[in-house]
């Protein structure tokens, strides 16, 4: 209100009494409360009124959309998921079911998403050369030693040939 305490009440009550007079001083009061309700009545009425004209220009929508898009555990959770979703990253290219789904989806939306693509892609070719070629090499190297331990073998003489080339 106005911070007005029990004593200064009443000292403009005694003021009020004095100056008005005891017989006018109910009538004032009457008045006074009269005028303050038309006042609220008035701001009630105005505050009505701005609150139509928003919902008519559709600022509730917005403010909740935007509050929608600022809340933070939303955002989080969003990113989170996004960040997260490897369903359809195959390094090696073992899955072709999610190749066939990848090719089945739309193209990236902006140029942006399409480079992130493209590299990803660029990625995973990479590693999968990459893959292969170890996979030679490991295959060539166990190869080349069987084939050295085959000719050092060779090389001695079996023991089963000499002894019967001897009797």
């Amino acid at each position: 209100m106005l911070d007005l305490g029990w004593s200064e009440l009443l000292l403009i009550g005694i003021v009020a009494l004095i100056v008005v007079g005891p017989k006018d001083l109910p009538m004032m009061f009457r008045t006074l409360g009269k005028f303050t309700a038309r006042l609220r009545s008035m701001a009630r009425d105005f505050t009505r009124a701005m609150e139509d004209a928003a919902d008519e220009a559709g600022v509730k929508d917005v403010a909740r959309d935007l509050k929608n898009a600022t809340n933070p555990r939303a955002m989080g959770a969003e990113a989170l998921k996004k960040a997260t979703d490897f369903d359809d990253f195959d390094p090696f290219g073992e899955d072709d079911e999610v190749a066939d789904e990848a090719s089945a989806r739309p193209a990236p939306r902006g140029p942006q998403t399409q480079k992130m693509t493209e590299e990803r892609e660029d990625a995973a070719r990479k590693i999968r050369e990459s893959a292969a070629a170890r996979a030679t090499a490991r295959l060539d190297a166990e190869a080349a030693a069987r084939a050295s331990e085959t000719v050092s073998d060779a090389g001695a003489e079996p023991p089963a040939a000499s002894d019967s080339s001897k009797t």
